[in-house]
């Protein structure tokens, strides 16, 4: 056979081989999502998602990233620093009121009466035992306005105590055993792996568990993105979505326990040791207009919103 002949088989093949690819069904581009949580358990059915391939799975490309408050995940969707995030639904209404076109694409915890995962933890020495002792002292929430401030405040009222005579000073959650041993502040409202952490180091005592007064199955923690974002990616909200009630339903399983208090420990880094104490709360990853609407009551009791939000609006279909 010539060079010559050679030379335009070569090139044939070559052709033939572009075309075959050219052929072959294209794989669709990973949606890109950066998320963002704080170290609490709310976030497990997320964690989980991530770590078990949920989110992979379905195609997307999920980057979680810590946020250090609560109360700043709505401005940070709304400056695209995040495409998805983890506010409290007070905070995410609040963002509402403000005038941020934001919708809930999915839930993380939800409350529930047997949880004492979290609470009013004192300073050693404080001498708070009941709401009338907060009269006048300096407690830490990790978020003004978000979920253990606006629900501690309501424990307050229903026991006669007017909030407004409470110093509250927004401290992160990382932040509250040094901030109590240290005697800047009287009390945190703070919640599990970080009050355990407290409890056991002598650095505080717990003062109330507050939270029993709290309705069963309403979301501590929900999963929001822009209206725009949503609306321009549908496949990859509802993706979003079903990873997380995939994570769900994988936590709930006995059987699944090691792993999801791995990935909880991967997450909020703290030691498996102290994460193999702590409850997690039970996940919620679909929320409703009813849901909802019991935050915009216990807002509107706090003279929290200047309008009354049609809740219905403002979760993705």
């Amino acid at each position: 056979m010539t060079t010559l002949h050679i030379h335009r088989r070569l090139v044939l093949s070559s052709i033939a081989a572009a075309g075959a690819a050219l052929a072959l069904p294209a794989r669709a581009q990973s949606t890109k999502i950066a998320f963002g949580y704080t170290s609490v358990t709310d976030f497990t059915s997320v964690f989980v998602a991530a770590e078990e391939g949920f989110f992979t799975k379905r195609n997307l490309d999920v980057e979680l990233k810590f946020i250090p408050l609560n109360s700043t995940i709505p401005a940070a969707i709304q400056s695209d620093a995040l495409q998805i995030g983890g506010p409290t639904p007070s905070v995410f209404l609040q963002a509402v009121d403000g005038g941020l076109d934001h919708v809930v694409v999915a839930g993380g915890g939800v409350t529930s009466k047997a949880i004492t995962g979290f609470g009013l933890v004192a300073r050693a020495g404080s001498g708070i035992r009941s709401a009338q002792d907060c009269i006048g002292k300096k407690i830490g929430v990790p978020g003004l306005g978000a979920f253990l401030h606006v629900t501690f405040r309501a424990f307050l009222k229903q026991n006669k105590v007017d909030y407004k005579k409470v110093n509250f000073i927004e401290a992160s959650f990382p932040q509250h055993g040094d901030l109590l041993r240290g005697g800047s502040i009287d009390a945190v409202v703070t919640a599990d792996p970080f009050m355990t952490r407290i409890t056991d180091s002598g650095a505080g005592y717990v003062a109330s568990y507050y939270s029993t007064f709290l309705a069963d199955g309403n979301p501590t923690i929900i999963h929001t993105a822009k209206r725009e974002w949503v609306a321009k990616n549908p496949a990859a909200a509802k993706a979003f979505r079903e990873a997380v009630v995939d994570g769900a339903a994988f936590m709930t399983q006995a059987k699944n326990n090691d792993k999801v208090r791995a990935a909880i420990a991967k997450y909020t880094k703290l030691p498996i040791e102290v994460v193999n104490k702590i409850q997690i709360s039970p996940p919620g990853p679909l929320v409703n207009d009813k849901q909802l609407n019991y935050w915009v009551g216990l807002m509107k009791d706090q003279e929290m919103l200047k309008t009354i939000p049609n809740a219905a609006t403002l979760i993705a279909k």
